[in-house]
């Protein structure tokens, strides 16, 4: 089998490339990706219910915290009079009985230390009459591994208490516990325990490393359906995730009702946004993985698979949405000493972020009643007015093929023709089975020049197991072969896909609500999938230029094929997903030069890694000829070329 490679009508890639998309989905924010261990930190946790338009709120703010040890006399009451902030106003009334009672928290499912690290613990408390001392620390089975007392003044003023440890062990399923020393009632809110080692005193490490060796382009945030909520008022706000974190307003999480069956609680519905994350800590985030920031913005339309709701046009609220977007970009970019410049310079970086990308909705379709072409249109109209250079990202709803789907590229593209910067790319969404994207693969080679895709949402799911919970063995092979060659597709077609993001990105064992997932991780570890390794290659081994690349048989012979270059180096992606071996030789007038080396995965199409055994991973091979290869059967491989 042949595969031509030739020089004559190859494009330039697009710095946009291979990203990531962050959604606070699965827990992977609080939970997982904020190093904070502990859950419902300070008291303002809800619990929610319902189903679409129709959520019932109520605050369940002792969430996650029992009173310890069992059986101890021991009463706790939830607070809200004389608050010690205003914008979270529950905190913990704490009476013990006697000594070494207190209250313990349930740190998503069990404190995990490591031996040598340090960990910063800190917390405010008020007394009025107590007069003994407090200990705070990590117990396992009543002994004390880190354990500090504090002296407490009976003042009636709330005090911040801080201290450090150093775990002497390693352990995955120790209680964090304050306690009393001897009888009486104290008020405590606003606790923390936080590893020293967390990347920019706010990630959790081994999470962060995982994003950044995949070398993404660009990271989009915050969602998602989390944008826009299950209804206004649950929509994210980015204004309210800026400033001191103890200031920042809880939210519940759109994804706290997901699968929920006749409106029921689910083991979710407690599932918040504490915001100890929020816009800044993002653009941080971005700086830290060398990635350009992509944030999302509402555009006033609640999620529309779980809402109906929206702002009317004519609605005097709708300039609140505009300005959000306006003020963003002065966040972002405004010096420092401007309004919202300002605010970003207080929280410790003068310098701009360089916001080059802005999300204008979700997955937003037009309907009779949301009129979202519009709401974009006065988006765009007013941004681009104030600052030309933004790129925005625009949407052609969640599915590919669809009527909608139709329309909106017509929209968008009529658009266009008036006004080239109308938008700068639009996002496109698909969900399917591994059949789908070999059959797809060749899905933009016909797509019209002109208008340019970001493929924002994307993952191949096995039937029966896509979309649904806790369940990592739907990363399967099969999956990530089916991804790849479909991206060899969008490879070929750099300058119609000119950005790609695969979602969701992590999913905590045994809190997750939607599979498969990038990554997997528990309180303690992390691992990749076959599809993050697929994602990584992608990423690594892609040059400036595309070049033109067919394979003889096409599609049909069950082998997909990209290649690019730049300053010398030429990378050749090619996939196999028959079940037995092809030799292959490149061909065409291309001076490919030396193959220097072969990094290639493959596996049983059912294979899919898990935690201690990754049977999926990318291993370099050492070529036995200069231009042809024995392809595995399911395998995918990238060669390496050096003139």
């Amino acid at each position: 089998m042949k595969i031509t490679i030739r020089e004559e009508g190859k494009i330039a890639v697009s710095d946009g490339g291979v990203g990531l998309f962050f959604e606070d989905l699965n827990y992977a924010l609080d939970g997982g990706l904020y190093a904070e261990m502990l859950e419902n930190r300070n008291f303002e946790a809800k619990t929610v219910c319902g189903e679409r338009n129709d959520y019932r709120v109520a605050s369940d703010g002792l969430y996650g915290w029992t009173g310890y040890p069992a059986g101890a006399e021991v009463a706790l009451k939830l607070k809200s009079d004389r608050p010690l902030f205003a914008e979270n106003p529950h905190y913990l009334r704490l009476t013990a009985g006697h000594g070494r009672a207190g209250v313990k928290n349930r740190a998503y499912g069990g404190i995990c230390l490591v031996k040598g690290m340090r960990y910063t613990v800190s917390f405010y408390l008020r007394s009025y009459d107590y007069k003994e001392k407090v200990s705070v620390g990590v117990y396992r089975e009543g002994h004390p591994l880190l354990e500090k007392a504090f002296k407490v003044r009976p003042d009636g003023k709330w005090k911040r208490y801080n201290c450090c440890f150093k775990s002497r062990t390693d352990t995955d399923s120790a209680e964090f516990v304050l306690m009393l020393q001897g009888a009486g009632t104290v008020h405590v809110d606003c606790f923390s325990m936080m590893p020293e080692n967390a990347v920019k005193g706010v990630f959790r490490r081994d999470l962060a490393e995982m994003m950044r060796e995949v070398k993404p382009k660009f990271l989009r945030f915050p969602g998602g359906c989390v944008v826009e909520g299950n209804s206004i008022a649950n929509r994210y706000l980015w204004k309210k995730s800026v400033g001191p974190r103890e200031r920042r307003t809880h939210n519940w999480n759109r994804w706290a009702v997901h699968a929920a069956i006749d409106g029921k609680p689910t083991q979710w519905s407690h599932y918040g946004q504490t915001l100890g994350v929020g816009y800044y800590e993002y653009f941080l985030l971005c700086e830290y993985l060398g990635a350009k920031p992509l944030p999302v913005l509402s555009v006033g339309i609640a999620c529309q698979y779980m809402s109906d709701e929206t702002v009317p046009l004519d609605d005097p609220e709708m300039e609140t949405y505009v300005q959000d977007a306006l003020d963003l970009i002065e966040f972002a970019n405004g010096a420092p000493d401007t309004e919202w410049g300002s605010v970003r310079a207080e929280m410790g970086h003068p310098q701009p972020f360089g916001l080059e990308y802005l999300g204008i909705g979700n997955e937003q379709w037009e309907t009779e009643t949301n009129c979202f072409y519009r709401r974009y249109e006065r988006f765009e109209k007013r941004i681009h007015e104030r600052y030309p250079e933004i790129k925005l990202i625009g949407t052609v709803g969640p599915t590919i093929g669809t009527p909608s789907y139709e329309q909106a590229w017509q929209w968008t593209r009529e658009r266009l023709a008036e006004n080239p910067v109308f938008v700068y790319a639009s996002d496109e969404h698909v969900y399917a089975p591994p059949s789908w994207f070999f059959e797809h693969s060749d899905l933009y080679d016909s797509y019209p020049r002109g208008a340019r895709v970001y493929v924002g949402e994307y993952a191949a799911h096995v039937p029966g197991k896509g979309g649904t919970a806790n369940c990592p063995e739907a990363n399967t092979w099969e999956c990530a072969l089916s991804e790849a060659a479909f991206m060899t597709g969008m490879e070929r077609n750099a300058d119609v896909v000119v950005m790609a993001s695969y979602a969701p990105l992590f999913g905590r064992l045994g809190d997750s609500q939607w599979s498969p997932c990038l990554a997997w991780f528990d309180g303690k570890n992390t691992y990749a999938t076959a599809n993050y390794y697929v994602q990584e290659m992608f990423s690594f081994y892609t040059g400036n230029y595309s070049l033109r690349t067919e394979v003889e048989g096409g599609k049909q012979s069950g082998v997909y094929a990209s290649a690019t270059e730049r300053e010398g180096l030429t990378y050749v992606k090619v996939v196999n997903a028959t079940d037995r071996e092809i030799e292959t030789e490149l061909d065409g007038n291309y001076d490919l030069g030396s193959l220097t080396y072969i990094i290639r995965m493959e596996g049983e199409l059912s294979d899919y890694n898990h935690p201690g055994e990754e049977k999926l991973v990318p291993q370099e091979i050492a070529p036995t000829a200069a231009r042809s290869l024995t392809l595995s059967p399911h395998s995918f491989s990238v060669l390496v070329f050096r003139r």
